[in-house]
């Protein structure tokens, strides 16, 4: 069985995927400026956070579907450090790790701490020449995951932003335990 990812005519279906997904960051820089002239920075940032809530959702729910539900041990720690495995799994799923450095850990009994050294999002708006007023969607990605987990979250904030010039993203996500309070997965 051959490896490579030309087909028989010589097309390099890879890098079809790559130039396909350029494309599409293009076209929602586009949109997004777009969006912007015609209706303001508020309502394109308003329009952005919903559309990333809507695909986190649906990211986590098809995580949550693939791992099962989420677990109830009896020990805290243990149950967050599985759902903070899900959220890196979310995270992995929608953004390219090439623009993407992240890292998720527990802290207490009941946080969940993302810090992103690079930012998929304010590297794509930043070269879309876009940044100037963006408001990144990061909480609602966490609210859309959470939802999608089926868990329930008391804060839900930004300590630091990348877009503001801070040297990492420190996004804080306390979860409501134990984790069985929150919807359906």
């Amino acid at each position: 069985m051959s490896t490579s990812t030309a087909d028989g005519d010589g097309v390099n279906h890879r890098a079809r995927a790559s130039e396909a997904y350029r494309l599409w960051w293009q076209h929602d820089a586009n949109w997004y400026q777009g969006v912007v002239a015609r209706f303001g920075q508020d309502a394109a940032n308003e329009i952005n956070a919903e559309a990333l809530r809507k695909i986190a959702l649906h990211v986590a729910q098809r995580v949550g579907r693939l791992a099962g539900p989420l677990p109830d041990t009896g020990d805290t720690r243990k149950d967050l450090e599985e759902l903070r495995r899900r959220y890196d799994d979310c995270g992995d799923r929608m953004f390219p790790p090439e623009l993407r450095n992240a890292s998720t850990e527990v802290e207490d009994d009941d946080l969940i701490v993302l810090t992103l050294k690079r930012s998929f999002a304010v590297t794509m708006v930043r070269m879309a020449g876009s940044l100037e007023g963006y408001r990144c969607p990061c909480t609602d990605i966490h609210e859309g995951w959470s939802e999608g987990l089926g868990v329930t979250l008391t804060e839900n904030r930004a300590e630091s932003c990348l877009r503001d010039g801070d040297k990492a993203c420190r996004l804080l996500m306390r979860v409501a335990t134990p984790l069985t309070a929150g919807g359906e997965g």
